[in-house]
């Protein structure tokens, strides 16, 4: 597996003859649990995958980049090596992420998590050829900036997934003049969503830091037997595999050319200025305003500043011919984690998929429209979807999920959010502080956008946005006019 992850990763470093790589495999490991207390590895486990698990098989991988900056006198050598060493531990704890997805022997349709004692995970660690590389753009002020950056300048700091069926691969790529380290982590969504990837890193985190002082994250729970299905819900949502290539590698959509990767934020009180624009227009119009939490305003604010990018007039006769000359609808979709809601409620430490979708549907002229109105109506489509989301746990508008998803696609297009502020993602200290920044690479695949904590500011929200460039430009004005708005009415 270390040969075949070295393969691809060198053509994915470069792309033609023209374009030399950018990237040098330094070493292609794989790191295996280290032994129990008993000195033996864990135990061969499989785990089958649940409704909300089987939910996710045809996703691509979720593609995280954390960007670092290490000082003038960093050890290099000892980083990597204790992040080997304490990336073995992790994995002990989180075994089942070392193993592989299979079809379940003797079925057609049931898949599983299967881990044996010699499973391990795909440690790669790189550099920069500073004879390729871009020159300061390369470097970690370069990359680990708000400003648009091509994805194809971020992708080869992404490992992929090898082949097999493994769901967890990580990647360790020393920037130019050694200022910096990229740290990669690919995770198939089928394994775990993203409560249970990010509480694998900072299980990694606490390991390589190892300080007396700070407590160590809760073990996961892993037992799938904790999710019942009595609705049958795996043969409803149960699609397809995706296509595979020779050796077996699932085949996913790539980014176009021309992709562009950028970060927005709005601090806290860019939060609570919207919050106050909803409340205030809830008031003229003599309605209840909706619950607007802070997550709430900045989907709405995102969604409603997307939709107004975009070619409306295109979009809005698309979409009528569509369906039949009613009003043009948008539709914002993003995910809601049910531990709490299941029926008996799963510990928060889960280790798998309990996430399902908040679909917002709302007239797209009522979304898109500036100022407060296009606020009120994107945030109390993004409240109501998750009171539908919410009530709808154990009944059966749940068998609906994934049909209503696909027909709405289809029919008028949507807007999906990855990410959540919960996973604390600027806390991941790895041994050499917290990270300068960090990056969904993978969203310049899905269309998503994604959602974290603001490193800036306490209390803020930061928003990743792939588009082309004409587009990113578009978003660029819808954005800094609602910020400066918003700002204007305070």
């Amino acid at each position: 597996m270390a040969m075949a992850v070295a393969q691809e990763q060198q053509q994915r470093a470069g792309a033609s003859a023209s374009s030399p790589p950018r990237i040098r495999i330094l070493d292609s490991a794989v790191v295996r649990p280290s032994p129990l207390p008993s000195g033996s590895a864990p135990p061969e486990c499989s785990l089958p995958l649940t409704f909300f698990d089987i939910f996710w098989l045809s996703v691509p991988p979720v593609e995280r980049l954390f960007l670092y900056r290490l000082a003038p006198d960093a050890d290099v050598p000892a980083i990597l090596s204790n992040l080997k060493t304490s990336l073995s531990q992790a994995v002990r704890v989180f075994y089942p992420l070392a193993g592989r997805l299979r079809l379940t022997p003797g079925t057609s349709n049931r898949y599983e998590l299967y881990y044996r004692p010699g499973d391990g995970v795909a440690f790669t660690v790189a550099e920069y050829d500073a004879a390729t590389a871009g020159g300061v753009d390369d470097d970690i002020d370069g990359l680990a900036t708000d400003d648009p950056r091509e994805v194809a300048r971020i992708a080869p700091l992404v490992p992929p997934l090898p082949a097999g069926g493994a769901v967890l691969a990580l990647q360790a790529t020393l920037l130019p003049g050694r200022r910096g380290l990229a740290v990669g982590v690919t995770v198939h969504h089928a394994a775990c969503d993203g409560s249970g990837s990010t509480h694998f890193l900072h299980t990694w985190a606490a390991a390589t830091c190892a300080r007396a002082d700070a407590p160590s994250p809760p073990r996961p729970v892993i037992d799938r037997s904790l999710l019942a299905d009595p609705r049958g819900l795996y043969d409803v949502f149960c699609r397809p595999a995706p296509a595979t290539t020779a050796d077996g590698e699932m085949v996913f959509f790539k980014a176009p050319a021309d992709q562009l990767l950028a970060t927005f934020t709005l601090s806290k009180d860019d939060v609570q200025r919207v919050k106050d624009a909803v409340a205030a227009e809830a008031a003229r119009r003599g309605v209840a305003p909706p619950r607007c939490t802070s997550l709430v305003a900045t989907l709405g604010f995102v969604w409603s500043c997307y939709l107004r990018a975009k070619d409306d007039t295109k979009a809005m006769a698309t979409s009528a011919a569509r369906t039949g000359g009613d009003r043009a609808r948008a539709c914002l979709l993003f995910p809601v984690d049910h531990r709490s809601r299941m029926k008996p409620p799963l510990p928060d430490n889960y280790l798998g998929n309990c996430i399902g979708p908040a679909l917002c549907l709302a007239p797209r002229e009522e979304v898109a429209a500036a100022g407060a109105g296009g606020l009120f109506s994107s945030c109390a489509a993004v409240a109501a979807a998750i009171n539908e989301a919410a009530s709808g746990i154990g009944t059966s508008s749940m068998d609906a999920w994934g049909d209503r998803i696909i027909g709405v696609a289809s029919s008028i297009g949507m807007l999906s959010v990855a990410g959540s502020p919960r996973f604390r993602v600027y806390d991941l200290d790895l041994g050499f502080g917290r990270p300068e920044k960090v990056d969904i690479v993978s969203v310049a695949k899905t269309g998503a956008v994604a959602v974290a904590e603001s490193r800036h500011s306490a209390g803020g929200m930061e928003v990743g946005v792939s588009l082309p460039r004409d587009g990113m430009d578009r978003f660029h004005k819808c954005f800094a006019d609602a910020i400066a708005a918003g700002q204007n009415q305070s």
